[in-house]
C-alpha cells in the first residue's frame, strides 16, 4: 500500500530560479529583468558574458536597478513566464536627487 501513496503524491518538478537586475519597471505589475551568465566559446575557449532578458510579473514593487530573484511559472501572458519572488538588493538612491543644483 505504501507504493500507491507515493504514486498519488507525485512531486511537482522544481521550478527554475534566476537572479538578475531590473532594467525596466515602466509597466504595471511587470518588470524586465536582465540575467547574466558565463559561457565558454566552443573554439577559442574564452569565457564570455551573455545577457538574457525576461519579463516577470511583479507584485513586490521592484524598481529599476534592484537585484531580484525570479521563478519560472505558468504562462501569464504572451511574453511573461516568470514572476518576482523577492527583492534581493534594493538599488542605491538615485544621484539625480542628491546632486546640488548649479547656480
Amino acid at each position: 500500500m505504501a507504493g500507491t501513496s507515493e504514486a498519488t503524491a507525485k512531486k511537482a518538478p522544481r521550478r527554475s530560479e534566476k537572479v538578475g537586475l531590473v532594467v525596466s519597471a515602466k509597466m504595471q505589475k511587470t518588470v524586465v529583468v536582465a540575467v547574466e551568465r558565463l559561457v565558454r566559446h566552443d573554439l577559442y575557449r574564452k569565457t564570455m558574458k551573455r545577457t538574457s532578458t525576461f519579463m516577470a510579473h511583479d507584485e513586490t514593487g521592484a524598481k529599476r536597478g534592484d537585484r531580484v530573484r525570479i521563478q519560472e511559472t505558468r504562462p501569464l501572458s504572451k511574453s511573461k513566464r516568470w514572476r518576482v519572488v523577492e527583492v534581493v538588493e534594493r538599488a542605491a538612491a538615485s544621484h539625480d536627487d542628491a546632486a546640488p543644483s548649479r547656480a
